[in-house]
């Protein structure tokens, strides 16, 4: 239990409380500052836990039904999240009023518009954790190789990006993120120093205070175990050598998933491979479905390196996860993976997108030693309490005099 204090109170905005990487991470600072005895609260989009300090942001069929009515009209013009009444409505909620300072996180997900921004920071101090790009690009949520949103957008070679537009209006609606923050006052928060930089050089966004706060993970519950151990707790052979990933969504090019084939195809008949999660796993491979946290630990210590293949990426809790447990990382060198994956220290990179330099990765970790290392740097620079401090403290620094 974290030590309490009386400061600021604090409402989240986020897609969910639960599914993918942005929205454990909300729930994490959320759950962290209960730790340290302030009132925290979230509003969601989609609810999947039982926690009475979460409900959804959309609190009847009347907001919902405004949305609808409005993204039947939005959605057909690709005119991408600009108008959901509910954003507006978020300025009544009781829960807002009441917070000291409001923190949001992804915004892309079909629950929040963006345009809301100008009235709700007139009336509360906000945070913008970032995920990724989407907050100063036209539509996309990584641009890969495309520098356009440096200047305005237009002509997007990655329309079929996530998330998605049919038509082009990315210039419009660059534009139009630029006239919302122009209104706005907002500070910046990003989890790594890549998108750090990026939002620094970001026409839109580069003009509001930022700050570089890691994600956290929880070292009490992601930690080292015995191999064998975690590998019998599993069912898998406590005597092979094991390889883990996160099965990928295979309709999202950006998880690497078509290049799986090629990076395990260097390991070896003799080394057992292992998928966590929900995806469908490639032939040869041991499927162990969807896992809680404790199984999801259990998974990383009885591998000998977690491979992640993604083409594009943030700083991934998985990474976190992973080096927590003690087990290195093989990974492509892009986006802030090299904030946590450190060759010769937690794992090694890869050229981005070259599938045969990443599987010899792969087989040198198989046999590293990095196990101290690894979690050495999770409890050095990653810990959970270390972020949830760090949020606390730039939330007091914005709350106004009570």
């Amino acid at each position: 239990m974290l030590a309490a204090s009386v400061a600021a109170n604090v409402l989240h905005i986020s897609a969910s409380d639960a599914d993918g990487g942005s929205a454990r991470s909300a729930y994490r600072i959320h759950d962290g500052l209960r730790g340290l005895g302030r009132r925290s609260r979230m509003l969601v989009g989609q609810r999947r836990t039982a926690d009475p300090d979460v409900r959804l942001l959309k609190r009847n069929a009347g907001w919902r039904a405004a949305d609808r009515a409005c993204a039947a009209v939005t959605d057909r013009l690709d005119l991408q999240y600009v108008l959901y009444p509910s954003s507006f409505g978020v300025a009544l909620d009781p829960w807002f009023r009441e917070a000291d300072v409001v923190q949001l996180y992804n915004t892309h997900g079909s629950y929040f518009s963006h345009s809301a921004l100008p009235l709700l920071t007139r009336r509360k101090p906000l945070v913008w954790r970032l995920s990724d790009m989407w907050a100063f690009t036209g539509h996309t949520a990584y641009s890969y190789e495309c520098e356009r949103w440096r200047t305005g957008c237009g002509s997007c070679p990655h329309l079929d990006v996530y998330p998605r537009l049919h038509h082009d209006r990315t210039a419009l609606l660059w534009r139009w993120k630029r006239t919302v923050y122009s209104r706005s006052r907002i500070v910046v928060v990003a989890p790594s120093r890549w998108l750090l930089g990026l939002a620094r050089e970001s026409p839109l966004l580069g003009r509001f205070p930022m700050h570089l706060i890691p994600n956290g993970v929880e070292l009490d519950v992601y930690v080292p175990r015995s191999r064998g151990e975690a590998r019998r707790a599993l069912g898998l052979d406590p005597d092979r050598k094991t390889v883990l990933f996160a099965t990928p969504d295979l309709d999202d090019p950006r998880k690497g998933g078509a290049l799986l084939a090629r990076i395990l195809a260097g390991v070896g008949t003799e080394v057992q491979v292992v998928a966590a999660g929900g995806g469908p796993a490639p032939e040869g491979a041991r499927s162990l479905g969807r896992l809680d946290d404790e199984r999801l630990a259990l998974a990383y210590a009885a591998a000998d390196v977690f491979v992640l293949p993604t083409l594009a990426e943030n700083l991934p809790n998985t990474a976190l996860e992973s080096i927590a447990c003690g087990t290195p990382v093989a990974a492509f060198a892009v986006g802030g993976v090299a904030d946590a994956v450190r060759d010769g220290e937690t794992g090694r990179l890869a050229p981005l997108g070259d599938a045969e330099a990443l599987g010899a990765a792969v087989a040198g970790l198989l046999d590293a030693d990095l196990r101290d290392s690894c979690r050495a740097v999770a409890e050095r620079e990653f810990a959970a309490e270390r972020e949830v401090r760090a949020f606390a403290s730039l939330y007091d620094e914005l709350a106004p005099a009570r």
